[in-house]
C-alpha cells in the first residue's frame, strides 16, 4: 500500500509541475501517440484486444502503447496489431518512468478503474478518455468519459468503445502473433486440454464430473492433458489422483501456456485468464461459467467466428450483482461474492456434464467442418 500511495504522490507531484500549455481542447482528430493505460489481469488484458485493432483501423501511422502486469509483456513480442507494450504496475514507485516512451502522447485511453488517469496527466497526455463513472473524484483527470452501453454489451466491446464507434472488426487467428515459448515437454498432438483451475473455489466445477468428462473424451480417442496455475496443483490431483493423465500444474509461463492451449485438439476451461488466449489462438473451446456472465466476458462480437461456446446456466437466482469496475451497471448480472458470503459453488455444481461433453464435442466437429472447407478453398 505504501509503494502505490509513493506512485500516486509522484505522479500528483509530476500533475502539480506540468504544464497545462499543451491539452488539446477537443479530442485529438490525427492523435500521433497513443497510449492504453491499465493494470488489468491477464483475461481484460487480452480482452483489449477489439480496442488494438480499432486504433489500428483509425489511426494506421499513430505509435500505440498499451501498458501490461510484468508476467504478461511476452504475450505482447509480436507486436500484435503493431502496438508496444510497456510495464506498468501502480505499485512500482519508479511506474513514471517505465512509461517514459509514452511521455506526451496526444491521446491516452483508460480502460477499468479511472484513477489511472492522473498517471496519464503526470505523464503529459493531451487527452484522456476512460469509462464513465458517477463519483466525480475518479473524473478530475479524465477528459472525456465515454458512456456505457444501454443494453447487454460484452466487456471487449465496452472497451473498445473508448476508441470511437464500431467499423466491424473480427478477429481472425494470426492477428495476434504467439510468443515464442522456452522449450517444456509438450505433449503429442492431438490432445484435449481439461484446464481445471481458476481464482476462486466458486468457480470451480466438481472434481468427479472432470473425471467424466476426462473418461469420456478418453473414450473418444483422444489424449488428455490436465493444467492448472501456480498453486492449483491440489485441484489436478482430486481430478486425477493416480496421476493417469500427464500434467501441467503450475510449471509453465505465459507463452507456455499459450503454446500449450493453441496447439489442443480440445480446449475446456473454466472462465479464467486462459480462456481467452483460447479465442486469439482460435483453439476449439468449451467455456463454463458460474459466477461470471458469460454474455459480458464470453465470445462476443470481436470473436463470433472463434470456435468458443459457453456453458452456463442463464439466469442463475444468485448471479444478480450489478457491480463493474465498481460501477453500478443496470444490465450487469455477475456474482463477485467470497467463500465467506457463499460457501459452495452451486452455479457451477448446476453445470450437468452431459452439457459440457455435448458442446465438447459440437465445437470440435464444427471446427473440423470449418478447416475442411478452409482447405478446399
Amino acid at each position: 500500500m505504501a509503494s502505490r500511495f509513493t506512485s500516486r504522490l509522484r505522479a500528483l507531484t509530476r500533475v502539480a509541475l506540468s504544464s497545462l500549455a499543451r491539452r488539446a481542447k477537443t479530442r485529438p482528430e490525427h492523435p500521433a501517440r497513443i497510449l492504453v493505460l491499465h493494470e488489468l489481469l491477464l483475461g481484460d488484458t487480452l480482452m483489449l484486444a477489439p480496442l488494438l485493432a480499432r486504433l489500428r483501423a483509425r489511426h494506421l501511422e499513430a505509435t500505440i502503447y498499451v501498458t501490461a502486469r510484468q508476467a504478461a509483456l511476452p504475450l505482447f513480442s509480436g507486436a500484435p496489431y503493431g502496438v508496444r507494450a510497456l510495464p506498468f504496475s501502480e505499485r512500482d514507485p519508479h511506474a513514471l518512468d517505465a512509461l517514459a516512451p509514452a511521455q506526451g502522447c496526444d491521446l491516452a485511453l483508460v480502460p477499468g478503474d479511472n484513477r489511472y488517469a492522473l498517471t496519464a496527466r503526470a505523464l503529459g497526455a493531451r487527452w484522456v478518455v476512460a469509462l464513465a463513472d458517477a463519483r466525480a473524484r475518479k473524473n478530475r483527470f479524465v477528459d472525456e468519459q465515454a458512456a456505457w452501453p444501454e443494453t447487454p454489451t460484452d466487456l471487449a466491446e465496452i472497451f473498445a468503445s473508448l476508441a470511437g464507434p464500431d467499423l466491424g472488426e473480427h478477429h481472425r487467428p494470426g492477428d495476434w502473433p504467439a510468443p515464442p515459448p522456452a522449450a517444456f515437454d509438450a505433449p503429442a498432438v492431438p490432445y484435449a486440454l481439461l484446464h481445471v483451475g481458476a481464482s476462486t473455489p466458486l468457480k470451480h466445477w466438481p472434481a468427479e464430473r472432470w473425471a467424466q468428462l476426462a473418461a469420456a473424451l478418453e473414450a473418444d480417442g483422444m489424449q488428455v492433458v490436465l493444467s492448472a496455475g501456480p498453486g492449483e496443483g491440489a485441484a489436478i490431483d482430486a481430478i486425477d489422483p493416480g496421476s493417469r493423465y500427464r500434467r501441467y500444474a503450475g510449471t509453465l509461463d505465459l507463452a507456455q501456456l499459450w503454446s500449450l492451449v493453441q496447439h489442443a485438439a480440445l480446449f475446456a476451461t473454466l472462465d479464467t485468464g486462459v480462456a481467452h488466449i483460447a479465442k486469439l489462438t482460435g483453439t476449439p473451446t468449451v467455456c463454463l461459467y458460474g459466477p461470471s456472465s458469460a454474455q459480458l466476458v464470453g465470445r462476443g462480437r470481436f470473436f463470433a467466428d472463434a470456435p468458443f461456446v459457453e456453458v452456463t446456466v442463464d439466469a442463475f437466482h444468485c448471479r444478480d450483482q450489478r457491480l463493474l469496475f465498481k460501477r453500478e451497471i443496470a444490465w450487469v448480472r455477475r456474482c463477485g461474492r467470497t467463500l465467506a458470503e457463499c460457501p459452495r459453488p452451486a452455479c457451477m455444481e448446476a453445470i450437468a456434464l452431459e452439457r459440457v461433453l455435448a458442446a465438447a464435442r459440437r465445437v470440435r466437429t464444427l471446427h473440423l467442418g470449418s478447416s475442411s472447407r478452409s482447405t478446399r478453398a
